[in-house]
C-alpha cells in the first residue's frame, strides 16, 4: 500500500505506490513522485516537480517548481546499475535545478542539510555537498565534484569534474573552477585566483581570533612567499600551531590529486 495517507496530495499528483511521504508532506499540481522515494515529514514540493526514482530527501525541505531529482546520471559509462540521489533536511532546492543520482563509480549523489540550491543550479553524478553549502543561480557542477560545509559558490560558475572545493571558501560569481579551492579562502575570476582568506564568513561563523591569525598565517606561507607546496608544508608543520582549523587547511593540500589553485 502507498505510505503517504499523513501527506497532502495534489490530484493532479502521481505518487508511486513504493514512495514514502512523510508526515504534512505537501505535493503541488502535476508533480510526480517515481518508484523508491523517501520524502521526510513536512517538506513542500511546489508544482511540476520530478523526482523520478530511488532518492532520498529530508524533512522540511523546499523543492520549488520544475526542480528534476533522481534523474539518471548524464555519464556515457552508465549502464542502469542501481544508484542513488540523498538530500538532506532542511534543503532548499529551487526552480529547475536538476540533481542526478549516482554512478557505480561511488553509488550516490549527496546534498547535506541546510543548502540553499538556487534555480537552474546542476548537480550532477557523484557530487558530494556537505551542509550549509550555497549554490547560486545557474552554478553548473560535472560529475564528482566534493563541496565542503558552508561553502559559497557564485552564480553561473561552471566546476570541472573531481574539483574540490573547502569548506567556509567563497567562490565569486561567473569563474571557472578548473583546480581544488582550499578551505577558508576567497576566489574568483577566469582563470580563476585567490583573494585571500574569507575572514568576513570566518568571523560571521564564529571563528575566533587567534584561529582566523593562524590561518592567515598559513595562507601567507602558500600564497604569499617563494616556497613551492612542499616546502610551505613543511614550514607550515614547524611554525603554526596544530589547530584543527590549520590541520584542515594543510590536510587539503596533501589531499590534492587535481592541483590547488594559484
Amino acid at each position: 500500500m502507498p505510505s503517504f495517507a499523513e501527506a497532502s496530495v495534489h490530484p493532479t499528483a502521481l505518487v508511486d505506490a513504493s514512495a514514502q511521504l512523510g508526515h504534512g508532506v505537501v505535493v503541488g499540481p502535476f508533480s510526480i513522485i517515481g518508484p523508491n522515494v523517501s520524502v521526510g515529514a513536512r517538506t513542500r514540493i511546489a508544482s511540476h516537480v520530478l523526482i523520478e526514482r530511488d532518492t532520498t530527501v529530508g524533512e522540511e525541505c523546499r523543492i520549488e517548481h520544475g526542480a528534476v531529482l533522481g534523474t539518471d546520471p548524464q555519464d556515457l559509462k552508465y549502464d542502469g546499475e542501481p544508484t542513488r540521489l540523498e538530500v538532506g533536511a532542511r534543503t532548499v532546492i529551487r526552480e529547475y535545478a536538476t540533481l542526478n543520482r549516482g554512478t557505480a563509480a561511488l553509488g550516490y549523489t549527496r546534498v547535506g542539510s541546510d543548502c540553499m540550491l538556487m534555480a537552474y543550479t546542476h548537480v550532477a553524478h557523484d557530487c558530494q555537498l556537505g551542509d550549509h553549502v550555497i549554490l547560486s543561480n545557474a552554478v553548473n557542477m560535472a560529475g564528482h565534484v566534493t563541496i565542503g560545509d558552508w561553502a559559497i559558490i557564485g552564480g553561473m560558475t561552471p566546476i570541472h569534474q573531481f574539483v574540490r572545493i573547502g569548506a567556509h571558501a567563497f567562490i565569486g560569481g561567473q569563474s571557472r573552477i578548473s583546480k581544488d579551492i582550499p578551505p577558508y579562502v576567497k576566489a574568483a575570476g577566469i582563470p580563476v585566483q585567490l583573494y585571500g582568506l574569507n575572514s568576513v564568513g570566518l568571523q560571521r561563523r564564529g571563528f575566533d581570533e587567534e584561529v582566523r591569525r593562524e590561518l592567515k598565517r598559513a595562507y601567507r606561507l602558500f600564497y604569499g612567499s617563494t616556497h613551492n607546496t612542499t616546502q610551505a608544508l613543511a614550514r607550515a608543520r614547524e611554525e603554526l600551531r596544530a589547530l584543527p582549523e590549520v590541520e584542515a587547511f594543510l590536510a587539503f593540500f596533501e589531499g590534492s590529486e587535481r592541483g590547488v589553485s594559484a
